[in-house]
């Protein structure tokens, strides 16, 4: 399963003076870095996700987001509390490295993931998808409302002011923001920013249902 897979699944992301003054958009995409809800999020429930999870100096982190495709591969995330390698198959270790690819369970406090069940292999783990409404991705769907020009733009801004981000991806009309876990309150502020359907938030870490 490649990465876009991944973060379309998730397992199952202004606008008022651009559109002419509609109502929703309380900041220009291209003006001043806005404030958003901080800490992020911790999930009061029990959530589940797909990553890689990489080991380097005794430290085992949960990647959600991008990894590099060196040997042994580099990223970043939280550390993953409760893992053993001992109970999963499928990982690999070069240079004092270990890593693998697996879906995980476990609680999110906005800082650190504790497992609470046995990982999956992410071979053999066939997630039920989660449809995006919207899906950024469909090609059928109509136009968002941002300009390519304002749509980068913010997308330069939200590095500094929104925390557990993982990716950003101006994608016809819209900027697609995938992050660590949001409850609905990142998407909720976006919203009210810059209106309705102008920025996609994909969570990465999902609800257990």
């Amino acid at each position: 399963m490649d990465r876009q897979t991944i973060a379309r699944v998730a397992l199952a992301a202004g606008v008022a003076a651009l559109l002419g003054g509609c109502a929703g958009a309380a900041t220009d995409p291209g003006g001043s870095p806005p404030a958003f809800p901080s800490p992020f999020p911790a999930a009061p429930v029990e959530v589940q996700g797909l990553g890689t999870v990489l080991e380097q100096d005794g430290r085992p982190e949960l990647c959600l987001g991008a990894v590099a495709e060196s040997y042994p591969p580099q990223c970043g995330g939280p550390s993953i509390i409760g893992w053993d390698w001992d109970a999963v198959d499928g990982e690999q270790t070069a240079s004092e490295v270990t890593w693998g690819a697996y879906a995980v369970w476990g609680e999110w406090d906005g800082a650190t993931f504790t497992l609470t069940r046995e990982p999956v292999l992410a071979a053999l783990y066939d997630p039920m998808a989660t449809p995006l409404d919207p899906n950024p991705w469909d090609e059928g769907l109509h136009a968002g409302p941002l300009s390519e020009a304002d749509a980068i733009a913010l997308q330069a801004q939200l590095p500094d002011v929104v925390l557990g981000m993982l990716a950003t991806t101006p994608v016809n009309g819209r900027l697609v923001v995938q992050v660590m876990f949001d409850d609905g309150t990142l998407q909720a502020d976006f919203d009210e920013r810059y209106g309705d359907d102008a920025v996609v938030v994909i969570s990465s870490l999902q609800p257990v249902e």
